[in-house]
């Protein structure tokens, strides 16, 4: 029973043991107005992560999500910044993301080009796409408040950010754990030849894993241009990692060897909390490098076998 639960649970105490370091050590972690900044932080990182694990769960890898996230930002913030209205900008990075998630679908199970080329081919047409519109310069301004609302802005006084978090997080767990979709996508994911055998249109799930996390890499990007009111063509570069650390260390706890949804959003809580508490006790840039590439290493060595599945799988 000890085992069982240190094996389930044993990262989650550990970053529970890590937030109370910096409670107890940390200047001013506690306070706050930084633990809603965690909190906010957390939404954008934990969103993104989301997809990334939804294509994850059908045994493919995108790695074009934070790339896919950046161009949406562009396309969304460029109809801002020429005064277009906000709903349509809205839908055209939803719609960008869900595009591109469908292109990576496409190539992957009809082209039959594996996942891991596949989506870094993506992200580099999304990059170099986003630095042509922009010419590598942010569109900035006083942008309305119909648009940045959607990130700044509270409802029955909790932040909109934590909102739409707690919405995709709802919608991910439903269509896992409660759904006949979330089911074959996960049989998918664990034997796609078994899953096939028995009648399940595997490359439509794999299809719609990489479209979901396209989808969810335009809904981070809509929040993140809303909260800065800025749209840049690296504008989600640096939660590439982060993302991908935050759906492996989430596999290392609660459904241990697989993409859960809870794991995913709360090994990225504990990663801007580590993150967050080094900044405050004076630790070096460098160091939270070191430190996810750390996690990074120790989580696949613990998921091996599905990360090489997904990478290398022709």
């Amino acid at each position: 029973m000890g085992t069982h639960l240190i094996q389930r649970y044993g990262t989650a105490i550990a970053g529970a043991a890590l937030a109370l370091f910096f409670l107890l050590f940390a200047p001013n972690f506690a306070s706050p107005a930084n633990l809603l900044n965690v909190l906010k932080d957390t939404s954008f990182l934990a969103i993104l992560a989301l997809g990334f694990a939804l294509a994850f769960t059908t045994g493919e890898l995108d790695l074009s999500v934070a790339d896919i996230a950046s161009l949406a930002a562009v396309i969304t913030g460029w109809l801002v910044y020429k005064n277009y209205d906000s709903a349509l900008a809205v839908a055209a990075g939803l719609a960008l993301g869900a595009l591109l998630g469908g292109f990576n679908g496409f190539v992957v199970t009809v082209l039959r080009v594996p996942s891991l080329i596949a989506t870094l081919g993506t992200a580099a047409i999304a990059r170099g796409l986003a630095f042509m519109i922009t010419q590598g310069v942010a569109f900035v301004g006083r942008w309305p408040t119909s648009f940045t609302g959607l990130a700044r802005s509270n409802t029955f006084g909790i932040s909109n950010l934590v909102l739409w978090l707690v919405a995709v997080v709802a919608l991910a767990y439903v269509l896992l754990a409660w759904t006949r979709t979330g089911a074959h996508m996960i049989a998918t994911g664990e034997a796609d030849e078994a899953a096939r055998l028995a009648g399940i249109a595997t490359r439509r799930m794999k299809r719609l894993g990489l479209l979901l996390s396209g989808l969810l890499a335009g809904v981070t990007a809509v929040l993140l241009s809303a909260n800065l009111s800025s749209a840049a063509p690296n504008m989600a570069g640096d939660y590439f990692l982060y993302a991908i650390a935050a759906v492996l260390l989430g596999m290392t706890m609660f459904d241990p060897g697989r993409p859960n949804v809870a794991g995913t959003v709360f090994a990225a809580l504990v990663l801007k909390v580590l993150g967050n508490g080094l900044i405050l006790m004076g630790a070096s840039y460098y160091v939270q490098d070191m430190a996810l590439g750390a996690i990074i290493i120790g989580s696949v060595a613990f998921s091996a076998s599905a990360l090489k599945k997904a990478a290398f799988k022709i």
